[in-house]
C-alpha cells in the first residue's frame, strides 16, 4: 500500500483542502435527496436524473476519500521557520532566465501549485530541478517547448 508517504504542503494548502472537504460533505445530503426524488419518478433504467445523481454521488465520495487521504498524510511546513543556503520545499526562489529576466517561484505542494501566481509544485520538472540548488547554481529543465536554463540568484524563506 503506497499511502503512507508524507505529503508536504503549506498551511494554506491544508486550509484549501479542509474547505473543499467541508463543501463536499455539505453537498452529500443534497445528492441523496436528488437520488430519492429521481427514484420516485419510476423506471430507473431510463431515468437520466437518477443516473446523473448517482454519478455525482460517486464523484463526491471519491473526492472526499482522496482529500481525507491527503489530509491524513499532510506534513504542514511553515517556510518562515526554514533557513539555509539550499532550495527546499517552501523556499521562494528568484531565477534569471536566458534573457537575464528575473522570475520568482515558491516551491509548494501539488495542492497549492499555481504557476500563474508563482507557486510551482516540488514535483514539477522545474521544482525537481531546483531542489538542493544554491545561489549561483545553473539549472537546466526540459519542458515540452524545449530546454530552459536558469541561474539561481536568490533564495528566501518567507
Amino acid at each position: 500500500m503506497a499511502g503512507v508517504d508524507k505529503l508536504p504542503m503549506l498551511a494554506e494548502g491544508q486550509k484549501m483542502l479542509e474547505e473543499e472537504l467541508t463543501r463536499l460533505k455539505a453537498e452529500r445530503p443534497l445528492i441523496i435527496d436528488a437520488i430519492e426524488e429521481a427514484r420516485a419518478h419510476g423506471d430507473l433504467s431510463e431515468n437520466a436524473e437518477y443516473h446523473a445523481a448517482k454519478e455525482r454521488q460517486g464523484q463526491i465520495e471519491a473526492s472526499i476519500a482522496d482529500i481525507e487521504d491527503r489530509l491524513s498524510r499532510a506534513q504542514v511546513i511553515d517556510p518562515t521557520q526554514l533557513s539555509g543556503d539550499k532550495i527546499v520545499f517552501g523556499a521562494t526562489v528568484t531565477l534569471l532566465d536566458d534573457d537575464e529576466k528575473p522570475v520568482r517561484y515558491q516551491i509548494v505542494g501539488q495542492t497549492e501549485a499555481d504557476a500563474k501566481t508563482g507557486k510551482i509544485s516540488y514535483n514539477s520538472p522545474l521544482g525537481r530541478a531546483l531542489i538542493g540548488k544554491r545561489v549561483d547554481d545553473e539549472v537546466e529543465v526540459t519542458v515540452p517547448s524545449g530546454d530552459r536554463f536558469y541561474l539561481v540568484s536568490k533564495i528566501e524563506f518567507i
